[in-house]
């Protein structure tokens, strides 16, 4: 993410496929059901609102402040293909979409921040969790600890849309509010700074629209 932090900026790929995250992710990157009816055409939301709060194995979880939400308009070229994507999957809904993005981002950041290898090999690929082990592993070598808290996100905007085949690409600006740093064995930090700063991030996720599978995958990140 952000040069502040001492999350990993430009190789980030992974696959939303753990059983016990398949439900949260499902619920809010898209689902399909018997009983779904074809989304109307979207529309820029007309101010924030609050989120929805997911039922996760029949808990309702507390709802959280949703980040203002930014989408192309529908006549422009990227809005062209976002309507491209809805005709090839009649469940794609953006405004859905970027409320996974927001989950996404958060579950990434807290389980790289805590080394929790079992949740992150189930969200990485194999190529990106390497280098998040390696990560990991270098820290723990080193008796450092990451610091991470995200405390706002301050907007989702999608920058770039594309369709290459039944296959689409959405990319994502992430603007958010965050303590990231990374402190030694003293616990003086090291890399970034334990003061709330500003992050901007660039993520880019994709999905082939002709199958069943909802799960939209990360494919690249960048600092914005």
């Amino acid at each position: 993410m952000g040069a502040s932090g001492g999350f990993p900026i430009d190789l980030v790929l992974f696959g939303m496929i753990a059983a016990f995250l398949v439900l949260r992710l499902r619920s809010i990157l898209g689902r399909r059901t018997g009983f779904e009816r074809q989304a109307p055409p979207y529309q820029p939301p007309a101010a924030p609102r609050m989120a929805a709060a997911p039922v996760i194995e029949g808990r309702v979880e507390p709802a959280t402040p949703a980040a203002p939400q930014t989408v192309p308009e529908a006549t422009s070229p990227n809005g062209q293909i976002l309507v491209q994507m809805r005709e090839i999957d009649h469940a794609f809904d953006v405004n859905r979409f970027l409320a996974g993005v927001d989950q996404a981002f958060r579950m990434i950041v807290a389980e790289f921040a805590a080394g929790d290898r079992v949740a992150l090999r189930a969200l990485l690929s194999d190529d990106t969790y390497q280098a998040f082990e390696q990560a990991i592993s270098s820290r723990e070598a080193a008796g450092e600890a990451q610091i991470s808290e995200i405390k706002s996100i301050q907007q989702l905007a999608i920058e770039q849309a594309a369709l290459k085949g039944k296959v689409g690409q959405v990319t994502v600006r992430i603007v958010s509010d965050q303590i990231s740093y990374t402190r030694d064995k003293d616990g003086k930090p090291v890399i970034g700074t334990d003061a709330v700063t500003e992050i901007n991030d660039l993520w880019s996720f994709e999905r082939d629209l002709s199958k069943q599978d909802p799960t939209w995958r990360l494919v690249a990140a960048r600092s914005g």
